[in-house]
């Protein structure tokens, strides 16, 4: 199969079968952006368009599924006690809220 030329093909119109068939070749070529988009002549900005369009693959293993917990009921705070208070969320993701009193 031969390509259009880099002029010709860079400012072609391409339908969203054509361009998912350019991102499963760039996946195959183990290239990065620039240099996959010089070598099929392709606009750099246009590729990370309809790549954010589609919907990248992702690269990272996909984060296990999280049970829905639904309200948890962590008791009653006396109003007014002076003692050290301490609550750690893992909010998952990394991310964790942890506030203090005391």
């Amino acid at each position: 199969m031969t390509r259009a030329t880099a002029t010709n093909n860079k400012w072609r119109r391409r339908s969203r079968q054509e361009w998912e068939t350019v991102f499963a070749r760039f996946a195959a070529s183990g290239l990065g952006i620039e240099p996959f988009c010089a070598r099929e002549g392709l606009s750099e900005s246009s590729f990370r368009r309809w790549r954010s369009l589609l919907g990248e693959p992702s690269t990272q293993p996909a984060a296990p599924a999280m049970e829905a917990t639904g309200f948890v009921d962590a008791g009653t705070l006396k109003l007014g006690g002076t003692g050290r208070l301490e609550l750690r969320l893992d909010l998952g993701d990394g991310v964790i809220l942890h506030l203090s009193r005391g």
